[in-house]
């Protein structure tokens, strides 16, 4: 018989979450983490609610675990549903079979977009299609703004695949050209939805796969400015994978496309800045600036740079890349003036840990301790205040090798241990930039 009093235990480690982990999820420490589990103490109602969201558990349940006597009663198992979110985003066996799902779905419409449209037909004119093009493609935006705003990308899986299994079955009765290509281009917005939801949930070649099935289809609708999102995307994952030659050829190609789609759109400018970020990597500064400029061009545009979710590039963030691509220049002083700037531009709390980090890692090359004790431990703070452990963390354990010349210093190295305490190595290295 399982007592209740390991039931918590069970679900951290289930998670791949030490007790250190936990602790910095929600804002506490280690020996309090430990009392927790023992029963000794009991949560206060804000370290319940981090609590619930660390061990991805609704309160219902955690109240479950937290329990430490009587019979062990099971917690109620997830329940999918359909059109709707998953409702216990918790239960790995629920992602993945919508992610099997959807990859099947995928492998057929990657397969009808390269099939000519079919002949019409008395038959095929009397059917009721379940899902007009232009309805389509409202909600093709609406997912993309849900996409921006959920915190839990993969919650839109069951979403995801309403909209697939309704455009595979509107590819299938397309019978003319004109019909075939606008389905090919709500195809390739889908796809890279699906993409950005497998790259969030850290699963890069399912990701990639997504992104060249939205290539193309973009390809055949004949649709430019999406078939270069498309390739930008893919090159994104090379570059995140250090694959920065990959990513530059990819992206080269991405600039070619672009140059043929809608002016007023900031697909080149977006491609521009990615190809900034390559050149950079590589060493490149005339390319690294070219690039840079062109993707200045974003502010001299006259309408929306952002027609439906797939193109999200509106040059709010061009400091910050100036500065990310300057400070891989090994240009400090060029970084720390670009990135001080969109510093005081951003709202997010993520991006400000980023930039903070990226702060602190000036001062490692002006050899000042005192901007790397300012600007490290604020990167810290906000990472843990926006449960952003992975990705700033990812960055603050790069900034922790460098430390290595202050360590005489007492203070750098109680920094040092601080990063390591708090963003374990095997808990930083997946979890994907917000793009």
């Amino acid at each position: 018989m399982a007592s209740k009093r390991s039931l918590l235990i069970r679900r951290r480690e289930e998670l791949g979450l030490s007790q250190e982990r936990l602790a910095a999820l929600i804002i506490s420490d280690r020996t309090t983490v430990g009392r927790i589990e023992r029963g000794e103490t009991t949560p206060q109602p804000q370290t319940r609610e981090r609590l619930s969201k660390a061990l991805q558990v609704d309160p219902e349940q955690l109240t479950e675990l937290l329990i430490h006597d009587g019979e062990h009663r099971p917690a109620a198992p997830a329940r999918a549903t359909t059109g709707g979110v998953v409702d216990d985003p918790h239960t790995t066996g629920v992602t993945d079979m919508y992610r099997r799902e959807l990859l099947r779905l995928l492998g057929t419409a990657g397969a009808l977009i390269l099939l000519p449209p079919g002949v019409e037909t008395d038959e095929r004119a009397n059917a009721q299609h379940p899902g007009d093009p232009n309805h389509l493609k409202a909600f093709n935006s609406h997912l993309w703004q849900v996409f921006g705003l959920s915190t839990t990308k993969r919650l839109l899986y069951p979403l995801v695949l309403d909209q697939l299994r309704v455009l595979v079955g509107r590819i299938e009765t397309a019978t003319s050209d004109g019909e075939h290509q606008q389905l090919c281009t709500l195809a390739s917005e889908l796809f890279q939805l699906a993409g950005e939801i497998c790259f969030d949930n850290d699963q890069y070649a399912d990701a990639v796969h997504c992104y060249n099935l939205a290539a193309s289809a973009a390809k055949e609708g004949r649709a430019n400015d999406q078939w270069a999102c498309a390739l930008t995307r893919h090159g994104y994952v090379s570059m995140y994978d250090q694959q920065h030659r990959q990513a530059r050829a990819i992206l080269d190609a991405a600039a070619r496309v672009a140059a043929r789609g809608d002016s007023q759109l900031a697909t080149r400018q977006w491609v521009a800045v990615v190809q900034a970020q390559a050149a950079a990597a590589l060493r490149d500064a005339d390319g690294c600036q070219r690039a840079l400029d062109t993707a200045q061009e974003v502010t001299g545009l006259r309408t929306s740079a952002s027609p439906g979710g797939w193109l999200r590039f509106d040059g709010s963030r061009l400091d910050e890349e100036r500065g990310t691509c300057y400070l891989a220049l090994d240009q400090p002083e060029l970084a720390a003036g670009a990135l001080t700037t969109a510093l005081k531009r951003t709202t997010s709390v993520r991006r400000r840990g980023s930039l903070l980090t990226d702060l602190a890692a000036i001062g490692v090359r002006r050899h000042d301790p005192d901007e790397i004790l300012v600007h490290g431990h604020a990167a810290i703070n906000l990472a843990v205040q926006s449960n952003s452990l992975g990705y700033v963390g990812r960055k603050l354990r790069a900034l922790q090798t460098r430390l290595t010349p202050f360590n005489s210093d007492p203070r750098i190295a109680a920094l040092d241990d601080r990063i390591a305490g708090v963003f374990p190595a095997a808990y930083t290295a997946h979890e994907p930039e917000s793009r």
